[in-house]
């Protein structure tokens, strides 16, 4: 399409997205309409991504719609949530033509298919300022399963499922500053992956979890804060990836270096609390699925966060990212 495409031009090319979902009434209407499902709890998250802030700017199309959805759906993974939509808001910089719109769409339908979600709306404006999009996505979880922030006890135990500091580090080699072991971590920087295989296992054994988006030290103290409790993290015992641990090895000040991994955030990793009985069945599931799982604390009726390594302490002036 020639020229600069209007609201109505742009919603013509998003009704493939739908995947012919009925309850997105062909993008015609200005809402969509869900049944209830007997037996189920809805579950709904949104998320926002700014050019600049949440990704590279320049970065390609197909990449950051990918990107989006899969940071979204990261949250109803921690949820234990099945994704079956997503509604989208599109706030378009003038300097974003037809083509690059249109590769935008190619990425959603890419992801769209891979997790099996569809387009049922959303909003579209322009903007003066920077790219800004949002997805809101909804999944189903059986009646009374969701696994939230605030149900764990004191005496859980910490674990996290995947590995942490990939993120970060990925970050770091998008940009050129650091060599990026054949480019496995900007890969998972740029298109994290949503542990939806983890579902039964966190729904068995886990009391409550989330995902780590923020960084490891700030989203387990989520947990901790909704809960009431306090919690302990021994950074020594990090679940890394081969390419974090080759990272690690070469950094002078050990310590400091793992608090980076646990603090840079865009993990996509879970972190939950498990009674400690169960940690044992809880990892053998999680690691049969081809993801570590490793218990890096404890929490505790003690309130705030305290941070070791191999039992020294360690002071951690911040434990995430804050906007």
């Amino acid at each position: 399409m020639s020229g600069r495409p209007d609201e109505f031009a742009w919603i013509e090319t998003l009704r493939p997205l739908t995947r012919a979902d009925g309850r997105a009434l062909d993008l015609m209407d200005d809402a969509a309409v869900l049944a209830a499902r007997p037996g189920f709890d809805l579950v709904i998250s949104k998320d926002a991504m700014v050019e600049g802030v949440h990704f590279l700017q320049g970065e390609a199309p197909e990449t950051i719609a990918r990107r989006l959805l899969r940071a979204s759906l990261s949250d109803l993974a921690a949820k234990t949530a099945e994704p079956f939509a997503y509604l989208l808001m599109t706030a378009w910089p003038a300097d974003r033509d037809w083509a690059w719109r249109d590769a935008f769409v190619r990425g959603l339908a890419k992801d769209g298919e891979r997790y099996a979600v569809a387009l049922l709306g959303g909003d579209t404006v322009s903007t003066p300022g920077p790219l800004t999009l949002c997805a809101t996505v909804l999944g189903w979880t059986p009646e009374g399963r969701a696994v939230l922030r605030s149900t764990a006890r004191a005496g859980d135990a910490v674990v996290v499922c995947g590995a942490i500091g990939d993120g970060w580090l990925g970050l770091r080699a998008a940009r050129g500053e650091i060599s990026d072991f054949g480019g496995a971590l900007a890969v998972r920087y740029r298109l994290p992956e949503p542990l939806f295989s983890l579902r039964q296992a966190l729904r068995d054994h886990a009391r409550a979890a989330v995902d780590v988006s923020d960084g490891l030290l700030a989203d387990a103290e989520h947990i901790a804060a909704a809960s009431g409790l306090g919690l302990s993290i021994d950074l020594a015992r990090l679940p890394l990836s081969i390419e974090g641990a080759t990272w690690l090895s070469a950094q002078d000040d050990e310590g400091a270096a793992r608090l980076a991994l646990a603090t840079g955030g865009d993990d996509y990793a879970i972190v939950c609390a498990v009674d400690p009985a169960d940690v044992g069945d809880f990892a053998a599931v999680v690691e049969a699925q081809g993801t570590p799982a490793a218990v890096v604390g404890a929490f505790d009726a003690e309130s705030g966060l305290r941070v070791s390594m191999a039992g020294s302490p360690i002071k951690a002036d911040r434990t995430g990212w804050r906007h």
